[in-house]
């Protein structure tokens, strides 16, 4: 073997390759940012303060509800506005919010799906200048439209009924949902429509064995987001029904200020109450609202 073929040896006591300065500084500024988690913890203090005074004072006598700091925990806490609220009528008014909203779930998928899904597949100047109009929607407020809508609602018999509530409520929320599913149905790629129509696919086919699957992210969206229009309501409830057989719980709050007259930790005991399961709905559904709202846009 010559001199030139020997291995060379290894060496073993080169330092470590550093990445340069610049590149350590922002990988460091990736990881880390101090003004954000400043702000993150103001944002947080904001909201939790409101939550924490109201479940504090929801907690309080109705004697001590007005002369107490608001931050202050109660020095007697005390369960019995709970048992007030519930013993006159939540139950009543929560029934029937659960009933409107899932009304309000399904009216909205039963049209916006297939509507958004004709909306993408048919490129035809007058299915766009249909979705433009249908859009026209978002920009129109409740407000301006009330009186028509009595008219209506009182022309069909409907006044002061769920169905009053349910159909303008479902009207008023189904502008957005076109919206969000028609950015969620953009991404779907063309090659998939593609695939099925070579297997002899029909258009409803597609439409329950691909376009629902792959739009499930919007499709959670949407109904988060009809669901808490339903539940949070008060106009259309106010307007529309007179009795106590077809109340919701907006309008059951608004009128416990009459019935217990200054009985605030009353009061905020039905807020209390009536805002559990809209967090639990959150908590459970947080992801898919997120990941649908992030495909508005469509590519």
């Amino acid at each position: 073997m010559s001199h030139d073929t020997l291995p060379r040896p290894v060496r073993t006591d080169r330092p470590p390759v550093r990445p340069p300065a610049g590149r350590r500084r922002r990988h460091w500024s990736r990881r880390s940012n101090p003004l954000a988690g400043l702000g993150s913890v103001i944002w947080l203090v904001i909201v939790i303060v409101p939550i924490y005074a109201m479940i504090s004072a929801s907690l309080t006598h109705q004697d001590q509800a007005l002369g107490n700091n608001a931050l202050k925990p109660p020095a007697r806490p005390t369960l019995d506005n709970y048992n007030t609220v519930l013993h006159n009528g939540f139950g009543h008014f929560l029934a029937n919010t659960a009933i409107v909203a899932a009304a309000v779930v399904v009216i909205v998928l039963v049209l916006c799906v297939p509507l958004a899904y004709v909306a993408v597949r048919t490129r035809s100047r007058w299915s766009t200048a249909a979705f433009r109009l249908f859009l026209l929607g978002v920009a129109i407020p409740a407000q301006a439209v009330v009186v028509p809508l009595y008219l209506m609602i009182a022309k069909l018999n409907l006044y002061d009924s769920l169905l009053a509530i349910i159909l303008p409520t479902a009207a008023f929320a189904m502008p957005v949902s076109m919206l969000i599913l028609t950015g969620t149905l953009r991404d779907v790629s063309e090659e998939l429509y593609e695939a099925m129509a070579l297997d002899g696919a029909s258009a409803t086919r597609m439409l329950f064995q691909l376009v629902i699957p792959m739009a499930k992210g919007g499709i959670s969206t949407v109904v988060i987001y009809s669901a808490l229009q339903a539940w949070n309501g008060f106009l259309f409830p106010l307007i529309f029904t007179q009795s106590d057989g077809p109340r919701v719980l907006t309008l059951g709050l608004f009128n416990y200020v009459s019935q217990f007259g200054v009985n605030i930790p009353a009061l905020l005991a039905s807020v209390v109450l009536s805002g559990i399961p809209v967090f639990a709905v959150y908590l459970v559904a947080r992801r898919a609202l997120v990941g649908g709202l992030m495909g508005v846009g469509g590519k």
